[in-house]
């Protein structure tokens, strides 16, 4: 059904009656309501602001960000979600589509060495956007590799410029179409049909780079073993274009792009919860708020998890079918003192590498030798603490609620909390309890209940071959004319880059289709 059919049959309808029309808009179909205020949502708001539309954002909570939210508390700022900004390059876009410079409003600090990773067995092993040092690294844990890492980085920037500029900013249904903008050198390079732990072996024999590099596919809801070649290019964006904070923490970076919303003339409503999208002849009518107010709107975007909205938000709910990327309990610490020698981004890794994979996917219980990462971002921005304080976030990856069953809270965070400083005491990383100032926890059932999660999943739907590109679940609603999704749960994918890149291509998908 097309936009204009279900704009007669709206306007015919009650709910476009002049009582319930907002006045203060004459063109009502060239106006939009955001559910969820993430940053997928504000990219998507800003596009759509810039192309004429009048664009209101309707957020349940009392800050704009979703999971990449702030908890201040005591002199304490900590990040609720993403600790580092990568791929600095797609939010600069979004500024200038805009007519900005994002120094304007975003002051980012570099972090290098960007990544360190440790093992039990005391193997550490250090990732930097210098070339030089990386040589240092892969040299020293696996001699004679430095001719593999320079056809890695070669192999993997050319995967990266050919996905995003033909994969993976494209508005695409159709598999044939999608996969069919790449040449043939570039389909057979870009290794769909190889796993991620394969690829990496054709560059390294060390099995410890293989599983740094190979450890983002945890973050992508599958393993090295199980998802595409093509994500070398992970790694590779961090060490190209380096990893940041932005002065203040992740969180000035939704509020950067929340002053460059507002001042675009997108409207912002906080703590205003959507019950329901109300639907007339598989047509959007009207959203209907917590409070029981009903108003009407032609076009909705869902910033909320996409099986999340379907199976709530709907009048008609769906069952989700898609697989889903892991849980995570997350701990906010503020210490008095520092450390030891941890920098800003430490990720532990098993000996176990595989076993655990199997345990997080397969087995659907928590890990005996749990993976985690800390981030200390007072490393780089002592502001974020009190002076001579240390605030530190763990994210510790677990299967999703429904894999888990019936949990003990309480019980749980007690033994995951005994575990990580367990690790860091036996790498020298002693915290005395006389250190500890606060803490907070997050478990998957508050990230669920807090930020609309499907099944409490961190990261949105997985990234398996079956969930790329036109496999994913559609930014606009098969179903329901004038629905719209963005997020991590439709394309591109997951982070705070692809979610930003996704809100220009919903925006895209909205105007081609009103044309």
């Amino acid at each position: 059904m097309g936009g204009v059919t279900c704009l007669k049959i709206l306007e015919n309808s009650f709910s476009l009656s002049q009582a319930m029309k907002p006045k203060q808009y004459n063109n009502y179909s060239k106006r939009a309501a955001i559910i969820g205020g993430g940053l997928g949502g504000l990219s998507a708001a800003i596009h759509l602001q810039l192309a004429g539309y009048q664009v209101t954002i309707f957020e349940a909570r009392d800050r704009l960000g979703g999971r990449a939210n702030v908890i201040e508390r005591d002199g304490f700022r900590f990040d609720t979600g993403p600790s580092l900004l990568n791929y600095p390059w797609v939010f600069e876009e979004l500024f200038t589509a805009a007519g900005r410079k994002m120094s304007d409003y975003i002051t980012l600090k570099p972090v290098d060495p960007s990544i360190r990773f440790l093992w039990p067995d005391g193997t550490v092993f250090h990732l930097s956007g210098h070339v030089e040092k990386l040589q240092q690294e892969c040299e020293r844990l696996e001699p004679g590799s430095a001719p593999g890492l320079m056809r890695f980085l070669a192999d993997a920037e050319s995967k990266y410029a050919f996905a995003f500029n033909k994969l993976v900013r494209q508005n695409k249904d159709n598999a044939a179409t999608w996969i069919g903008a790449l040449s043939l050198r570039e389909f057979l390079q870009s290794a769909i049909w190889r796993s991620l732990y394969g690829e990496l072996g054709r560059f390294f024999r060390s099995s410890r780079i293989r599983e740094a590099l190979g450890s983002y596919a945890m973050y992508l809801g599958g393993s090295p073993w199980s998802l595409p070649g093509l994500f070398t290019i992970l790694p590779y964006g961090e060490l190209a274009y380096g990893l940041w904070l932005p002065k203040g923490g992740m969180y000035s970076l939704i509020e950067g792009i929340e002053q460059l919303a507002t001042e675009l003339g997108v409207q912002i409503r906080k703590q205003r919860p959507v019950r329901r999208i109300r639907t007339l002849a598989n047509c959007v009518e009207a959203l209907e708020f917590a409070d029981g107010l009903v108003e009407s709107w032609p076009v909705v975007v869902s910033n909320v998890d996409v099986p999340t909205t379907q199976s709530k938000l709907l009048d008609v709910p769906r069952k989700s079918r898609m697989a889903m990327t892991p849980a995570v309990m997350t701990f906010y610490w503020g210490f008095r003192g520092t450390l030891g020698t941890l920098r800003h981004h430490t990720i532990f890794l098993p000996d176990n590498f595989k076993d655990t994979f199997d345990d997080l996917l397969h087995r659907n219980r928590i890990p005996n030798n749990i993976p985690f990462y800390i981030s200390i971002p007072t490393d780089t921005d002592p502001s974020l603490a009190p002076p001579q304080h240390t605030a530190a976030f763990v994210l510790v990856p677990i299967p999703c609620l429904s894999k888990l069953g019936s949990m003990d809270w309480g019980k749980t965070v007690d033994i995951v909390r005994e575990q990580v400083l367990d690790r860091l005491g036996r790498h020298g990383i002693k915290v005395m309890p006389d250190q500890f100032v606060l803490e907070e926890v997050l478990t998957p059932d508050d990230w669920g209940r807090a930020f609309g999660l499907y099944d409490g999943s961190a990261f949105g739907a997985s990234h398996n071959l079956f969930q790329l590109g036109p496999f994913r679940a559609r930014n606009k609603d098969r179903r329901i004319e004038g629905l719209y999704y963005v997020g991590a749960s439709t394309t591109p994918g997951t982070g705070l880059p692809m979610v930003t890149l996704g809100g220009e291509m919903t925006a895209r998908r909205i105007i081609d289709h009103a044309h």
